[in-house]
């Protein structure tokens, strides 16, 4: 903002009204705080919190990993799957972003509604099919002249990566994935309206020498149901660890070896200061155990067994008796 330069005549009018009150030096110091307005678009609407992206990006990390495993096994290639991305945006725009031709694979995941798409960018999907026929994963675009047996040879490898999309999505929901589709053209493909938000994960793909991007898009109608579950919250509250049985026994093992501090009060008393002051040899303090009641064995501190005093061997020594139960601390 300019600063603005006042005349002797003003300065002196506004001296004079803050002499005779008419004007607070204080409200003149104030200055009117500047609105902030942050930009909304509707049309881009994020139903899903950060937390849960981030829970889908896990899902699909492990995803990934699934799927660079079972390339590389059925391709005998070198294969690698990445996460890059995930987003939020309208449907609409997302059909923008992808090739006029490429491959589309459309999967119901029962028992979830709607359905979810994996766009596969030609170069990667003919890397592939190259592979299975014999080749060297070169990668050719020929996807508007697709044959009848390409067309069938690239629905069964996509159709076995259902096994890794179950297992990925385990933890939150048991799906039962199907392949109902396939097409190359999204313009005929209208899995919900234009403007409904979906969430885009697009996984970095390298086939041998070849690589492209494998977009999966699943709609806010699928996810609706178990949208609380992708929070890092409830996947840490529900992720189980399974103990190997050799862990247990290899801890059990060192625990056995551990050292505890152990020890038997035989007594306890009360004297006056002036008693401990005056304390000569040859003294007796009186304790308030019975010599036929039991001692209270400690473990760290925690009252543990009862047992008795005596002697092995010339030393000091306590017989167990019995354990203190928990109901048995009180007395």
């Amino acid at each position: 903002m300019a600063e603005e330069i006042l005349s002797q005549n003003e300065i002196d009018a506004l001296l004079s009204a803050l002499s005779s009150g008419e004007m607070n030096a204080t409200e003149l110091a104030k200055e009117e705080p500047e609105k902030k307005v942050k930009v909304y678009d509707f049309k881009r609407a994020l139903r899903f919190s950060k937390d849960q992206i981030r829970g889908l990006s896990r899902i699909h990390e492990n995803y990934a990993r699934l799927l660079t495993t079972y390339f590389s096994t059925h391709l005998r290639t070198h294969t690698s799957v990445s996460v890059a991305s995930v987003d939020q945006i309208p449907y609409e725009e997302f059909i923008r972003s992808i090739p006029r031709r490429t491959m589309l694979n459309i999967f119901s995941v029962d028992p979830l509604e709607g359905r979810l798409l994996m766009e596969v960018n030609p170069n990667i999907a003919y890397a592939i099919l190259d592979r299975v026929l014999g080749g060297k994963g070169t990668s050719f675009n020929k996807v508007e002249n697709l044959t009848e047996i390409e067309t069938t040879l690239m629905t069964n490898i996509f159709e076995k990566t259902i096994g890794s999309l179950r297992e990925a999505w385990s933890s939150i929901v048991d799906m039962e994935p199907i392949l109902e589709d396939f097409e190359i053209n999204p313009q005929f493909l209208q899995l919900v309206s234009p403007n409904e938000t979906v969430v885009v994960i697009s996984l970095n793909t390298t086939i041998g020498e070849s690589s492209g991007m494998i977009n999966i898009c699943i709609p806010h109608i699928v996810l609706e149901p178990i949208i609380s579950k992708l929070s890092v919250h409830y996947w840490m509250q529900n992720q189980s660890v399974q103990v190997k049985p050799e862990d247990s026994k290899r801890i059990s093992s060192h625990l056995k070896k551990a050292e505890i501090d152990v020890k038997t009060i035989l007594g306890e008393s009360e004297i006056t200061v002036d008693e401990l002051l005056h304390l000569r040899k040859n003294d007796v303090i009186q304790l308030n155990q019975n010599i036929e009641d039991p001692l209270t064995v400690f473990v760290h501190n925690e009252p543990k067994f009862y047992g008795q005093p005596g002697k092995k061997k010339n030393k000091m020594a306590v017989q167990i008796l019995s354990h203190i139960h928990r109901g048995d601390e009180s007395e």
